[in-house]
């Protein structure tokens, strides 16, 4: 049973006989985390990363531990370029994903990452924002890869005598959000249903759905976390996450009823205990979802109306 808690630096960490976490600080914008399980003959692999360069560094230093046992099934846990667009470095594996997160996977496609960090986007906050969170990546060589199986609720896998459980517990960060439970080491790779010492931001909600997702994932007894960004942890620190969208949607809720917009809803707010968590302007766009999911009807913001929201917000909020 696995306990182990690695440090959080950069690279692969083993966390039991044949379990493995690549872990990338500092967790912030599309700074992922992966996983490895590493069965009698094959392996699973828990997410690609960002961009080609960096999964081509993890598949290297992964294939250290894995000399006889090739990555025969990779997972995709969510929709989210930094969880799938190194995908076509393992498109001879089986790619597993949800059916909601397979159609998602083209919402935000590298080109327009590409193009939020090498135009200009006519809002100079907007564009030094773009780049500040996604600069670091390369995008305009990533083709764009698919599961080639999907599934929805619940779907049970053997690699090579390992017994892996996958949950679907979405929608809740996304629409389709997977989690990978290993039952034997008592641990499950969660994905962006946690960002640990980051703000979570809530894609598809509605946040109550992501709340109820901690507490499976809490129900499942597992003693080992790792989270899709930031340090592994345990159920102490996975409930925190629950606490703070538990927060948000109550009070968002309320100043919803009272009439309030959703930016001076935004603007009424105090973050109190979660002010000091790496990127707090994402509360912009958690409010957002809130407002979204109360009124149906009213237009949902595009990506870049979203980023340019809360881009203003922290330059605007910014401690001197």
């Amino acid at each position: 049973m696995s306990t182990l808690r690695p440090p959080f630096d950069h690279g692969l960490h083993e966390l039991d006989d044949g379990l493995f976490c690549y872990l990338q600080p500092d967790g912030g914008w599309g700074w992922s985390n992966a996983g490895l399980v590493v069965g009698d003959g094959s392996s699973l692999l828990i997410d690609t990363l960002f961009d080609v360069r960096l999964t081509a560094a993890m598949l290297t230093e992964m294939s250290g531990v894995i000399p006889t046992a090739p990555i025969g099934t990779v997972v995709n846990t969510h929709a989210n370029g930094d969880h799938c667009f190194g995908n076509q470095l393992v498109a001879g594996a089986e790619i597993i994903s949800s059916a909601a997160t397979a159609t998602e996977m083209e919402d935000i496609p590298p080109a327009l990452l590409h193009a939020m960090v090498t135009s200009d986007l006519g809002d100079p906050v907007l564009t030094a924002y773009a780049r500040e969170c996604f600069g670091a990546f390369r995008f305009d060589d990533v083709e764009l890869t698919p599961p080639t199986r999907t599934f929805s609720g619940h779907l049970g896998l053997d690699v090579s005598g390992v017994e892996i459980e996958l949950h679907e517990l979405g929608p809740a960060h996304t629409g389709g959000d997977v989690i990978v439970h290993v039952p034997a080491a008592a641990t499950a790779f969660v994905g962006d249903l946690a960002f640990i010492g980051g703000t979570p931001i809530v894609w598809a909600g509605p946040l109550a759905n992501w709340c109820a997702a901690i507490d499976h994932i809490i129900s499942l007894g597992v003693d080992t976390i790792v989270p899709g960004h930031g340090p592994v942890c345990g159920t102490g620190e996975l409930a925190e996450v629950g606490a703070y969208l538990a927060w948000v949607d109550a009070e968002a809720t309320g100043r919803f009823h009272a009439g309030m917009s959703a930016a001076d809803a935004v603007a009424d707010m105090v973050l109190g205990p979660w002010a000091d968590w790496g990127e707090s302007e994402r509360i912009v766009a958690n409010v957002a979802t809130v407002y979204r999911h109360l009124d149906p009807s009213a237009t949902a913001p595009g990506v870049l109306d979203i980023f340019a929201d809360m881009a203003h917000w922290r330059a605007a909020n910014s401690r001197a």
